[in-house]
Protein backbone atom coordinates (compact mmCIF):
# COMPACT_ATOMS: atom_id res chain seq x y z
CA UNK A 1 0.00 0.00 0.00
CA UNK A 2 1.08 3.52 -0.70
CA UNK A 3 0.54 6.27 1.87
CA UNK A 4 -1.69 9.12 0.78
CA UNK A 5 -0.06 12.48 0.26
CA UNK A 6 -1.52 15.80 1.38
CA UNK A 7 -2.59 16.28 -2.24
CA UNK A 8 -4.40 12.92 -2.33
CA UNK A 9 -6.44 13.93 0.71
CA UNK A 10 -7.51 17.25 -0.85
CA UNK A 11 -7.56 19.11 2.45
CA UNK A 12 -8.92 22.65 2.30
CA UNK A 13 -6.83 25.67 3.19
CA UNK A 14 -7.58 27.44 6.49
CA UNK A 15 -9.82 30.12 4.95
CA UNK A 16 -11.90 27.55 3.06
CA UNK A 17 -12.18 25.33 6.14
CA UNK A 18 -13.33 28.24 8.33
CA UNK A 19 -16.19 28.89 5.86
CA UNK A 20 -17.17 25.22 5.50
CA UNK A 21 -20.15 23.62 7.22
CA UNK A 22 -19.26 22.24 10.64
CA UNK A 23 -20.65 19.51 12.81
CA UNK A 24 -23.24 21.06 15.20
CA UNK A 25 -21.04 20.26 18.19
CA UNK A 26 -19.16 22.57 20.53
CA UNK A 27 -16.31 21.30 22.68
CA UNK A 28 -16.23 22.85 26.16
CA UNK A 29 -12.89 22.49 27.94
CA UNK A 30 -13.23 22.79 31.73
CA UNK A 31 -9.96 23.80 33.40
CA UNK A 32 -7.48 21.79 31.32
CA UNK A 33 -4.01 22.98 32.32
CA UNK A 34 -1.71 21.29 29.79
CA UNK A 35 -0.83 23.32 26.71
CA UNK A 36 -0.16 20.06 24.87
CA UNK A 37 -3.66 18.83 25.70
CA UNK A 38 -5.15 22.14 24.52
CA UNK A 39 -3.26 21.78 21.23
CA UNK A 40 -4.46 18.20 20.84
CA UNK A 41 -8.05 19.22 21.56
CA UNK A 42 -7.86 21.93 18.90
CA UNK A 43 -6.33 19.54 16.36
CA UNK A 44 -9.02 16.93 17.01
CA UNK A 45 -11.68 19.64 16.71
CA UNK A 46 -10.26 20.57 13.31
CA UNK A 47 -10.21 16.93 12.21
CA UNK A 48 -13.85 16.35 13.08
CA UNK A 49 -15.08 19.82 11.99
CA UNK A 50 -16.28 20.86 15.45
CA UNK A 51 -18.25 24.11 15.26
CA UNK A 52 -16.48 25.83 18.14
CA UNK A 53 -14.24 25.27 21.15
CA UNK A 54 -14.73 27.03 24.48
CA UNK A 55 -11.58 27.08 26.63
CA UNK A 56 -12.82 27.74 30.16
CA UNK A 57 -11.33 28.65 33.52
CA UNK A 58 -7.60 27.97 33.77
CA UNK A 59 -7.50 26.37 30.31
CA UNK A 60 -4.60 27.84 28.39
CA UNK A 61 -5.47 30.31 25.65
CA UNK A 62 -2.11 31.59 24.50
CA UNK A 63 -1.44 30.14 21.03
CA UNK A 64 2.29 29.72 21.67
CA UNK A 65 4.83 27.06 20.72
CA UNK A 66 3.56 24.40 23.15
CA UNK A 67 0.01 24.64 21.80
CA UNK A 68 1.25 24.77 18.21
CA UNK A 69 3.42 21.67 18.77
CA UNK A 70 0.32 19.49 19.07
CA UNK A 71 -2.29 21.69 17.31
CA UNK A 72 -0.16 21.92 14.15
CA UNK A 73 -2.01 25.05 13.04
CA UNK A 74 -5.50 24.09 14.24
CA UNK A 75 -5.35 27.08 16.59
CA UNK A 76 -5.84 29.09 13.37
CA UNK A 77 -8.48 26.91 11.69
CA UNK A 78 -10.82 26.23 14.63
CA UNK A 79 -13.22 28.81 16.02
CA UNK A 80 -12.21 29.02 19.70
CA UNK A 81 -12.79 31.44 22.54
CA UNK A 82 -12.03 31.77 26.23
CA UNK A 83 -14.66 32.01 28.95
CA UNK A 84 -13.62 32.60 32.55
CA UNK A 85 -16.44 30.37 33.83
CA UNK A 86 -17.47 27.01 32.40
CA UNK A 87 -20.94 27.52 33.86
CA UNK A 88 -21.24 30.80 31.94
CA UNK A 89 -20.17 29.03 28.74
CA UNK A 90 -22.79 26.33 29.30
CA UNK A 91 -25.49 28.94 29.96
CA UNK A 92 -24.61 30.67 26.68
CA UNK A 93 -24.70 27.38 24.77
CA UNK A 94 -27.98 26.30 26.40
CA UNK A 95 -29.50 29.66 25.41
CA UNK A 96 -28.52 28.81 21.81
CA UNK A 97 -30.32 25.46 22.04
CA UNK A 98 -27.41 23.12 22.70
CA UNK A 99 -27.86 19.85 24.59
CA UNK A 100 -25.13 19.77 27.25
CA UNK A 101 -23.26 16.45 27.37
CA UNK A 102 -20.65 15.93 30.07
CA UNK A 103 -17.96 13.34 29.47
CA UNK A 104 -17.56 12.02 33.01
CA UNK A 105 -17.84 8.85 35.06
CA UNK A 106 -20.85 9.32 37.33
CA UNK A 107 -23.65 7.16 38.69
CA UNK A 108 -26.31 7.04 36.00
CA UNK A 109 -24.01 7.96 33.10
CA UNK A 110 -24.84 6.64 29.62
CA UNK A 111 -22.24 4.51 27.87
CA UNK A 112 -21.09 6.52 24.87
CA UNK A 113 -21.89 3.86 22.29
CA UNK A 114 -25.50 3.74 23.54
CA UNK A 115 -26.07 7.48 23.11
CA UNK A 116 -28.01 8.34 19.96
CA UNK A 117 -27.51 11.71 18.35
CA UNK A 118 -30.51 13.61 16.97
CA UNK A 119 -29.39 14.91 13.56
CA UNK A 120 -31.52 18.04 14.03
CA UNK A 121 -29.98 18.94 17.41
CA UNK A 122 -26.85 20.75 18.56
CA UNK A 123 -24.56 19.40 21.27
CA UNK A 124 -21.90 20.67 23.63
CA UNK A 125 -19.40 18.06 24.82
CA UNK A 126 -17.74 19.01 28.10
CA UNK A 127 -14.35 17.57 29.04
CA UNK A 128 -12.47 18.22 32.26
CA UNK A 129 -9.23 18.71 34.11
CA UNK A 130 -6.49 16.10 33.78
CA UNK A 131 -6.56 15.25 37.51
CA UNK A 132 -9.99 16.23 38.84
CA UNK A 133 -12.17 15.71 35.77
CA UNK A 134 -15.19 17.93 35.20
CA UNK A 135 -16.11 20.20 38.10
CA UNK A 136 -19.14 18.76 40.01
CA UNK A 137 -21.16 21.98 39.52
CA UNK A 138 -20.55 21.70 35.77
CA UNK A 139 -21.58 18.03 35.82
CA UNK A 140 -24.83 19.02 37.55
CA UNK A 141 -25.53 21.72 34.94
CA UNK A 142 -25.42 19.22 32.06
CA UNK A 143 -28.33 17.34 30.50
CA UNK A 144 -26.56 13.99 30.26
CA UNK A 145 -23.29 12.40 31.33
CA UNK A 146 -21.57 10.14 28.84
CA UNK A 147 -18.98 7.56 29.82
CA UNK A 148 -16.44 5.70 27.70
CA UNK A 149 -16.47 2.07 28.84
CA UNK A 150 -13.03 0.70 29.70
CA UNK A 151 -11.64 -2.63 30.87
CA UNK A 152 -8.09 -1.84 31.98
CA UNK A 153 -6.69 -1.01 35.40
CA UNK A 154 -6.69 2.77 34.90
CA UNK A 155 -9.92 4.57 35.61
CA UNK A 156 -9.69 7.09 32.78
CA UNK A 157 -8.07 8.09 29.50
CA UNK A 158 -6.13 11.28 28.84
CA UNK A 159 -8.50 14.21 28.32
CA UNK A 160 -7.48 14.71 24.70
CA UNK A 161 -7.94 11.01 23.96
CA UNK A 162 -11.34 10.95 25.70
CA UNK A 163 -12.46 13.99 23.75
CA UNK A 164 -11.35 12.38 20.48
CA UNK A 165 -13.32 9.20 21.23
CA UNK A 166 -16.44 11.19 22.14
CA UNK A 167 -16.17 13.56 19.18
CA UNK A 168 -15.74 10.59 16.84
CA UNK A 169 -19.03 9.19 18.17
CA UNK A 170 -20.81 12.42 17.24
CA UNK A 171 -18.89 12.78 13.97
CA UNK A 172 -19.80 9.36 12.62
CA UNK A 173 -23.47 10.09 13.28
CA UNK A 174 -23.37 13.57 11.69
CA UNK A 175 -21.08 12.57 8.79
CA UNK A 176 -23.86 11.74 6.30
CA UNK A 177 -25.28 15.26 6.63
CA UNK A 178 -21.81 16.84 6.36
CA UNK A 179 -21.04 14.99 3.12
CA UNK A 180 -24.20 16.10 1.25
Amino acid sequence: MQKKTIFDMARPDVATFRRAEKMPVALVVDNVRSLNNIGSLLRTSDGFAVAEVWLCGISAVEPGPEVHKTALGAEESVDWRHCASTLDALAALRARGYTLCCLEQVVGSVELQRYSVDPAARYAVVVGNEVDGVDPAVVDACDVCLEIPQLGTKHSLNVSVSAAVALWHFYEQFLPSLRK
